[in-house]
């Protein structure tokens, strides 16, 4: 048997005499007390992740009379979603529109409800984990259920409206037009080639999606997007779900903000569309 070379035996006589500091006796009860923390903290974190807060509907989601007669269901058929019809139950336009991520989709309520007053019905879907990149098809099966003889838009806020883009850059056929609020593109998807009809709405004081990327994101949209500046708003703005880590600071109320979003919007909806792209 050949013996270890004298340079491999040193080495391997320092690994051995190398020894990690040995916790003392009395500080171990301590260290585990500390790991239970630990753990018990990760184990909270991770079923805040899966387990998202209760829907309930029509908390602080009218804006006017008109909104508060709107008809507003929690539904489900190949998952659930918020279906926002007129109080007459007649709409000649369909908005699907794909929430923030992480964000609970009754927090658009309120932009769907003073939408049904001009006849228009949303349906805002419920992601896995709220994030529409787990279902970014999700609005086929909504416009076959409801988009027949009526204009179909899709729209989406933030992570929402960037999912919304991919979707749309592959069925635009489908669609008569975008809503893009804070959101825009991913830098591999374009729709240049389309003829949808665009609204890009951004807020002057994103400090999530910075107006400097919202307006990047408009190389990748049809011609004749339309860009619109919502004066003094934050990412937060477009939904009514409280502040957010990271955004900036405000420079009106969110109320003055919210007229802005809703008059671009309708103004958007109403205005006539070019005819749909072939599938």
């Amino acid at each position: 048997m050949r013996s270890t070379p004298p340079r491999l035996r040193s080495v391997l006589d320092r690994l051995r005499r190398v020894r990690g500091p040995a916790v003392p006796l009395r500080w171990r009860p301590a260290l585990l007390v500390l790991l239970g923390l630990v753990a018990g903290w990760l184990l909270t974190l991770t079923v805040q992740a899966f387990q998202r807060p209760p829907l309930l509907l029509g908390q602080d989601a009218v804006t006017t009379p008109a909104s508060r007669a709107a008809r507003v269901t929690l539904q489900e058929d190949g998952g659930h979603f918020i279906n926002i019809r007129p109080a007459s139950g007649e709409a000649h336009t369909l908005l699907v529109f794909y929430p923030g991520g992480r964000v609970r989709p009754q927090s658009y309520e309120w932009l769907g409800r003073a939408l049904a007053a001009d006849g228009v019905q949303t349906v805002i879907p419920v992601f896995p984990l709220d994030l529409a990149v787990l279902g970014v098809n999700r609005a086929d099966h909504l416009i076959d259920r409801y988009g027949k003889r009526k204009r179909v838009f899709l729209g989406g806020h933030s992570l929402g409206g960037a999912m919304a883009a991919q979707y749309a850059s592959k069925k635009a056929g489908r669609l008569d037009g975008l809503l893009l609020e804070a959101a825009y593109p991913a830098r591999n998807v374009s729709l240049q080639r389309t003829n949808l009809k665009v609204l890009s709405l951004l807020a002057q004081n994103d400090g999530l999606a910075s107006p400097a990327d919202v307006r990047d994101g408009l190389k990748r949209l049809p011609p004749g997007a339309k860009l619109v500046e919502v004066p003094g708003a934050v990412h937060s703005f477009f939904g009514r779900y409280g502040p957010q880590k990271g955004d900036g600071l405000p420079g009106v109320s969110r109320a003055d903000a919210e007229v802005v979003v809703l008059q671009s919007v309708r103004a958007f909806l109403e205005a006539p569309a070019p005819a749909r792209s072939t599938p």
